[in-house]
């Protein structure tokens, strides 16, 4: 192996990332690269760190280049979260792709990867769903019943975001090979911590809890030490998210919507954008908007992610099917000529790449809307174009 690829988050990047960076040199791999999350995150809000700190840490801890994930396509579901970041990084040229995994069998996962796609699963699917069963839930009951032992893989979050960078793997026939991790001591989204190699690890969902709860510091434990300093830092300029002021901002956009308006918006469908529009008259919070929103059929991440769409007006016609481009945010200077040979239009300016192309050109705007978005509502504001204007990171 020579050019590893991983899609991340690094929300806030620790110690359990630096670990996946080590055991990815200690496989053989000379250049890793990180399509890393820009502009929004998954769970449907705004990054805890601004971009280029979190570009820096993981820089800093070992990667090589830093391209983004850039909003809309990072707050999408699992599949479209790695539909975008795999055709990122096989426009990148990486050979293969590294993720965590509860079960790293890289032939399993392409095994149901191949069956979640099959003709024979979306057939049985219905009665599932028919049950009122969420859409992951019923998935794995549906493989479980065609290949027993299926659904148990299918129930775990890592197998499930791991067997979604198969299937794009597979759909988009790329030349990347999975190459899956084991998933060390702290389960995804929980607040188990544990040890790895004498250093604290949990859950980035744990530490974005613990730092809003009980401060920053109480999370540094479980960073690496040069992350920390960053963090630090950036805590001190006032650049943490404020999840009151993301609130806010969300809903004074969202009741200015018309019921038209909503019904155009990205994956709103089912009647949902009337209880949408009546529920956003009603909230004083995005959290009491996703409590009225909520329904058996629909979990609450999606919830999330369909008010930030909302709220961003993120229309299909605005969304092309992959990004239009290759936005680098940072990179070890001797990285920087594995762009050479880029499937993809490449650069550190988005400037530059929104001239690529009328399409890239819309979908700049957007990309450079969500930032403008998350720099307000940082506990102290950050100016509007950073997308456009922030210099990448070099080391």
């Amino acid at each position: 192996m020579e050019f590893a690829g991983i899609i991340a988050e690094y929300d806030p990047f620790h110690n359990g990332h630096a670990q996946q960076l080590r055991m990815l040199r200690a496989a053989g791999v000379e250049t890793i690269a990180v399509c890393m999350s820009n502009g929004a995150v998954q769970r449907g809000g705004f990054p805890l760190l601004p971009g280029p700190v979190r570009v820096r840490a993981a820089l800093q801890a070992g990667a090589d280049i830093v391209v983004a994930l850039p909003a809309p396509y990072a707050c999408l579901g699992a599949e479209g979260f790695a539909a975008a970041g795999v055709a990122l990084l096989t426009a990148l040229g990486c050979d293969v792709l590294a993720f965590g995994a509860e079960d790293p069998d890289a032939d399993r996962l392409m095994q149901a990867a191949e069956l979640v796609d099959s003709k024979e699963l979306s057939h049985l699917l219905p009665r599932f769903l028919g049950q009122g069963k969420p859409f992951a839930a019923a998935r794995a009951a549906a493989a479980e019943a065609l290949q027993p032992g299926m659904g148990q893989l299918l129930s775990q979050p890592n197998n499930i975001l791991g067997v979604e960078y198969c299937k794009a793997i597979l759909r988009q026939g790329s030349h990347m090979r999975p190459f899956p991790l084991p998933r060390l001591a702290a389960g995804h989204n929980t607040g188990q911590t544990g040890t790895v190699q004498g250093r604290k690890v949990a859950s980035a969902s744990y530490l974005r809890e613990l730092t809003w709860s009980a401060g920053l510091e109480s999370a540094l434990e479980y960073v690496p030490g040069p992350a920390a300093e960053l963090y630090r830092t950036a805590a001190e300029r006032g650049e943490l998210l404020d999840t009151d002021k993301f609130s806010v901002a969300v809903l004074s956009r969202l009741r200015g919507c018309s019921r038209e308006q909503l019904a155009c918006v990205r994956g709103l469908s089912e009647g949902l954008e009337n209880r949408l529009y009546s529920a956003i008259r009603q909230a004083g919070s995005t959290g009491e908007l996703y409590t009225l929103l909520k329904t058996k059929r629909y979990p609450h991440a999606r919830l999330r992610r369909l008010v930030l769409d909302a709220a961003m007006a993120v229309t299909p016609d605005r969304v092309p099917e992959t990004p239009p481009f290759l936005h680098v945010l940072g990179a070890r200077r001797d990285s920087l000529s594995v762009l050479r040979y880029a499937g993809l239009p490449a650069a550190t300016s988005l400037s530059d790449l929104a001239r690529t192309s009328p399409q890239a050109k819309q979908f700049a705007e957007l990309y450079g809307q969500f930032t403008d978005l998350s720099a307000l509502c940082r506990r102290k504001p950050m100016p509007a174009g950073l997308a456009f204007t922030s210099k990448p990171v070099l080391l």
